[in-house]
């Protein structure tokens, strides 16, 4: 399928937390609550089941699961990126037809993980995926996959049908921007770290996904539009204003911290998916205090 631009996914797009419970199975009203939530302060999408979402670790039914609930909830508002990438290949080709057959607007995997693959092995990946399956596909770099994209790798994968670009979780600003230039510019660059979506904007970047959209959706949708309006003095109060919320999620296990924090927020996403540990008890109210000091959601910059 030939797509008339790769540009599909633009503004803020939550890596969607998974409420869900230890036997996998999904907490259907904390997500449709979070879902309606993240929509009302204007994201743009939302991206499910990647690093964020626990996906890797999810059955195939629970990942299906949780894609249909939220191409159910969200009704064709956004837009809905499912991640695919499994450590069995065979799940992989099964997500992708899945993500097809309930109308998903895109897919995206990481490369093949954890044993070292050679780029042709990489290459036959992502070849196999758009083979199997003819929504837009978004590749995801991120060094927990244990094989790293780079700018050459990128300009050979775009030759792949169906593939539009990818997420970029490195904090490499400069290969961002020369992976903007491929294809004439017409290639989705997505960024990835949450902490310098500023910096990944004004190297080119279409959009953003990250983990702490979950808990900031207004500061960041506010952040992308000053960028996109050149106001950079705002962006940058923005982008400190949410590095402060950061700082106190990173010095915890962030991915525990932010499901603590969206239970406090009246949201009952519940905990992380074992072996990933919740936040001790003890330390669970110091958190939530040092995060409140923090006062992420004031009222001067949204």
């Amino acid at each position: 399928m030939i797509f008339l631009s790769n540009i599909k996914l633009k503004g803020i797009i939550p890596a969607l937390i998974s409420p869900i419970n230890q036997d996998g199975s999904i907490r259907y009203d904390s997500l449709r609550k979070l879902l309606c939530w993240e929509l009302s302060h204007g994201v743009s999408g939302f991206y499910v089941c990647g690093s964020t979402g626990e996906g890797i670790i999810m059955t195939a039914e629970s990942r299906k699961d949780m894609l249909e609930t939220v191409m159910d909830e969200v009704g064709g508002k956004c837009t809905v990126t499912a991640h695919i990438g499994a450590a069995n290949f065979n799940e992989t080709i099964e997500l992708a037809k899945h993500a097809e057959s309930v109308g998903a607007t895109a897919i995206s995997s990481v490369p093949p993980i954890y044993f070292k693959y050679t780029e042709d092995e990489i290459y036959s990946y992502y070849k196999a995926i758009s083979d199997a399956c003819s929504l837009p596909l978004l590749m995801y770099g991120i060094a927990l996959s244990g094989n790293n994209l780079t700018v050459y790798m990128v300009k050979k994968l775009m030759e792949i049908e169906n593939v539009i670009g990818l997420k970029w979780t490195y904090p490499d600003y400069f290969s961002l921007q020369q992976i903007k230039t491929i294809n004439n510019g017409d290639i989705n660059v997505v960024n990835g770290p949450d902490e310098t979506l500023c910096c990944g904007l004004m190297m080119g970047a279409d959009a953003g996904i990250g983990s702490t959209y979950n808990l900031m959706p207004g500061l960041y949708v506010k952040l992308y539009n000053a960028m996109r309006a050149s106001d950079i003095e705002l962006a940058r109060k923005l982008q400190y204003a949410i590095n402060a919320v950061t700082a106190v999620l990173v010095k915890n296990s962030t991915l525990a911290a932010i499901k603590l924090q969206l239970t406090a927020m009246g949201f009952d996403v519940g905990e992380c998916l074992n072996p990933r540990a919740p936040i001790a008890p003890e330390k669970q109210d110091e958190l939530l205090k040092s995060l409140a000091l923090v006062d992420y959601e004031r009222q001067e910059l949204l």
